[in-house]
């Protein structure tokens, strides 16, 4: 099910989500919601929990088809998930879906290798670089009760989003 998407200021999103406990029925709902949350948006490669209101320790990313992609594992969707590498810093630009008119330059590494529990419940290790390590970083950034504001290199490097008809 499509969730509402909270934005900026809501304090869901600048606090830090709980870890899971075990993969039950609530937390398989959640997994769904979030795939279909971003699907839903069109224009999204990502959604954490607190995004749609849930503070716990999930998130999907999906970065198919996106020009900035070099590694792509398709739909992603990890719970309790931890970066265990991370290596070469590159400033870019990211948007957010809760922070919906304005975008930033966040600077994050450029290989990352991730680790997290699948909602069949096996451990997986992601090991991304270019785009998808940007966006596996930004969605656990929500976990930890940021969002990409909290992150800009300069408060001089915050633009507003530009809209195309």
């Amino acid at each position: 099910m499509r969730r509402e998407v909270l934005t900026i200021p809501h304090t869901t999103l600048h606090s830090p989500a709980s870890p899971v406990t075990g993969i039950d029925g609530e937390v398989l709902d959640v997994c769904r919601d979030l795939v279909d949350t971003m699907r839903a948006a069109g224009h999204s490669v990502g959604v954490a929990a607190p995004q749609i209101g849930v503070a716990l320790r999930a998130f999907c990313v999906d970065v198919t088809g996106h020009p900035k992609a070099d590694s792509c594992h398709g739909e992603i969707v990890l719970v309790n998930p931890v970066v265990l590498t991370a290596s070469d810093p590159v400033i870019g630009r990211e948007g957010c879906m809760s922070v919906p008119d304005l975008t930033g330059d966040v600077s994050r590494a450029s290989t990352v290798v991730v680790r997290g529990t699948a909602p069949t419940g096996e451990v997986r290790v992601v090991e991304a670089n270019a785009f998808e390590a940007r966006a596996l970083q930004h969605e656990i950034a929500h976990l930890d009760g940021k969002v990409f504001l909290d992150e800009v290199v300069s408060a001089r490097r915050v633009f507003r989003r530009k809209t195309y008809r």
